[in-house]
C-alpha cells in the first residue's frame, strides 16, 4: 500500500479493526470523486478515522488502465488538500492519506487476467464442471467464453458462463 500523509510519504502500519463508516463518508466521497476523475482516477474507497487524535481521512484511488503509483497519490493529495480544507467539509483539523488499495485477490477484469498470466489461481464455478467446482492451475488467459487454466501441463479450459470468482493463491 502507498500512502502520502499531509504531502509527505510514510511507511503505512497494517492492523485489522471494525470501522463504522463515519457520517461525513457519503459527503466527502461527493466531493472527492470528480476530483479523483478529473486526474483520470478512480476513488474506490473512503474512511474517516475520528479514533486517531488528530482524526485521519483515508482516501483509497486506483488509476484505470495502469498500475497506482506514488504520483498519482501525490497528484490527488495537491488537488483534493486545499479543496477539502476550503469547502470546510470537516470542521476540526485532521490528517489526509491518499493511499492504493493494493491488489485484490479477485482478478474480475482483462487487465488483471493480463497482469496475472502465469500466477496460480483458483477458480470457483456455480455448479459442476466436469464433476468440479474448484479448480486450481496457473492461469493461461481469458477470452469471452472461458478462462483457461494449466493443471500440470494439461490445460484446461472452465467456461466463463459458470466462473463464480477467479481468486489469486499464494505463490507462483
Amino acid at each position: 500500500m502507498l500512502t502520502i500523509v499531509n504531502g509527505e510519504w510514510v511507511k503505512p502500519t497494517f492492523f485489522i479493526a471494525f470501522v463504522m463508516s463515519h457520517p461525513l463518508v457519503p459527503q466527502i466521497i461527493k466531493f472527492a470523486t470528480p476530483i479523483a476523475k478529473s486526474l483520470g482516477l478512480e476513488l474506490v474507497g473512503a474512511v474517516f478515522h475520528t479514533n486517531q487524535h488528530p482524526p485521519i481521512l483515508r482516501l483509497d484511488i486506483r488509476h484505470p488502465h495502469q498500475d497506482t503509483g506514488l504520483d498519482d497519490c501525490e497528484r490527488m493529495s495537491n488537488a483534493i488538500g486545499e479543496q477539502l480544507d476550503a469547502a470546510n467539509i470537516i470542521p476540526e483539523p485532521y490528517l489526509l492519506e491518499i493511499s492504493s488499495p493494493g491488489i485484490s485477490k479477485f482478478l474480475d477484469n482483462d487487465r488483471d487476467f493480463i497482469a496475472f498470466k502465469g500466477f496460480n489461481v483458483a477458480v470457483n464455478t456455480s455448479e459442476p464442471y466436469k464433476g468440479k467446482n474448484y479448480w486450481i492451475g496457473q492461469l493461461v488467459s481469458r477470452d469471452q467464453t472461458a478462462v483457461y487454466i494449466n493443471q500440470k501441463g494439461r490445460q484446461a479450459s472452465i467456461p466463463r458462463s459458470l466462473i463464480n470468482t477467479v481468486e489469486l493463491q499464494e505463490g507462483r
